[in-house]
C-alpha cells in the first residue's frame, strides 16, 4: 500500500492512469473523482480498446442527479469513444454477465479501480457492519442504505485488481485514512488489490 500525499489529486490521478495503461477500469461515484475524470477525458489515449465499468451505483435512473454513472457520463464516458457499461438497472446477476462478457468467467481482474474513501471508512458500497462485507461467491450485490438501494462490486473483485487507486480529500476523511493505512477495522483496508495506491492531499493526510 503506497501513500502519495499530493497537492493536486486530479493531476496524480491522471498521472497515474497514463502509467497504469488500463484497458478495464471501474470508476468511482462521489464528488472527489469528478475533477480527475475531466483530466483524464482530455488525454490522447487508445479509448476504443477501453472498457469503463463502475464499482458501485444508486438503484435510480441513468440520468438522475444521484447517479454515479450521470457523474462520470458528464466529464468522461460522453467525452471519449471508449466502451461504457453503466451500472443501471440494479440487476447484479445481468452486470455480472456483463463482466464475464468482456473479462471472461470467475472473479473479473480490472486493470485499475477507482475508489472512494467514506468518513466511515467504506468504499464503494461495502459499509461498516454490513453483510456485503462477507460475500466472497458473488462478484456483484445489492445493498440497502436509507436514501437508495445500491449495487456494488465485491471484495474479491476489488481485491484482485492489478491497481487500486483511492482518491481521499479533505480533513473529514483524515480518521479513515488514518485506519486504512493501519490496516484497521474499516471495509476500506480489506481491499488488498496487486498494487493499491492511495493519493490524498495535505488536509486528509494530516493525521495520517
Amino acid at each position: 500500500m503506497e501513500l502519495r500525499v499530493v497537492e493536486d489529486i486530479d493531476k496524480a490521478a491522471a498521472a497515474l492512469f497514463v502509467e497504469t495503461s488500463p484497458r478495464t477500469v471501474a470508476l468511482a461515484g462521489g464528488t472527489t473523482p469528478r475533477g480527475a475524470y475531466e483530466l483524464i477525458s482530455r488525454l490522447e489515449y487508445p479509448w476504443r480498446q477501453t472498457h469503463f465499468f463502475f464499482g458501485d451505483e444508486r438503484c435510480v435512473p441513468a440520468d438522475s442527479p444521484d447517479a454515479n454513472f450521470r457523474m462520470a457520463s458528464d466529464v468522461l464516458l460522453s467525452k471519449v469513444p471508449a466502451i461504457a457499461h453503466p451500472m443501471t438497472g440494479c440487476d447484479p446477476e445481468a452486470y455480472e454477465a456483463g463482466l464475464a462478457s468482456v473479462m471472461g468467467p470467475g472473479v473479473p481482474r480490472f486493470d485499475m479501480v477507482f475508489l472512494g474513501l467514506g468518513v466511515d471508512g467504506h468504499t464503494a458500497s461495502l459499509f461498516p457492519n454490513g453483510p456485503a462485507l462477507e460475500i466472497t461467491d458473488r462478484n456483484v450485490v445489492l445493498v440497502e442504505r436509507p436514501d437508495h438501494r445500491r449495487m456494488t462490486l465485491t471484495f474479491p473483485v476489488l481485491s484482485a485488481a492489478r491497481t487500486a487507486v483511492f482518491l481521499v480529500a479533505g480533513a473529514s476523511k483524515s480518521w479513515a485514512l488514518t485506519e486504512l493505512l493501519a490496516g484497521g477495522d474499516v471495509p476500506g483496508a480489506r481491499v488488498r488489490a496487486e498494487k493499491v495506491v492511495i493519493l490524498a492531499d495535505p488536509a486528509a493526510a494530516g493525521a495520517a
